[in-house]
């Protein structure tokens, strides 16, 4: 006597069929990105290293675009140019990360030798600088104040040394007509 499958049975069956097929595929998936990643993490780390010269931040960056491509992979059609672009946007990412914290130490730094240092001997003299147009007082903070040379001084405001010469020129002469009027009046 045959026996026929009960409904729940045949449910039971039809239902697990496509379990099992995305089982086998999400198996094949895994199979295919572990291959995948064998074959192309050791260059592509590589390839990160040259361009940000950092072992650690090359593997997060090469790490961060295998994830990238993990999360799309079944719309990707060619993984090893994903990889790569995806990895030059985060270099590029990190480069631009790396000059916006520049930026923020040099301008941490010239603003700290702006300013000027308690330790100052005459008084007079600090409220004269501050007196200054913008113009003339950050040269003579920046050279005679943070002892950079006019070079430095030149880069950090953005003028050509020539016209950092000349306003310190112009400066001093402003300087000694105030320091010559006040001692004038003293006497």
């Amino acid at each position: 006597m045959e026996r026929t499958p009960s409904v729940r049975a045949l449910s039971v069956r039809v239902s697990l069929r496509p379990w099992r097929a995305l089982k086998r595929s999400r198996d094949k998936r895994d199979k295919a990105a572990s291959e995948l990643f064998a074959a192309l993490y050791p260059r592509l780390a590589g390839w990160c290293r040259r361009l940000v010269d950092d072992d650690e931040t090359a593997h997060e960056i090469a790490s961060e675009a295998f994830t990238r491509l993990w999360a799309r992979w079944t719309s990707v059609e060619e993984p090893r140019g994903f990889l790569y672009v995806t990895a030059a946007n985060l270099v590029r990412d990190h480069w631009r990360k790396l000059e916006r914290e520049r930026r923020a130490v040099r301008r941490a730094t010239s603003e700290a030798a702006v300013r000027p240092q308690t330790e100052q001997a005459d008084p007079t003299v600090r409220l004269l600088v501050q007196s200054l147009p913008e113009r003339l007082r950050v040269p003579i903070l920046l050279h005679y104040y943070a002892d950079m040379p006019i070079r430095e001084v030149s880069v950090l405001t953005g003028r050509k040394e020539g016209t950092v010469k000349a306003d310190l020129h112009a400066a001093r002469e402003l300087l000694r007509a105030h320091l010559r009027r006040s001692l004038d009046h003293t006497l």
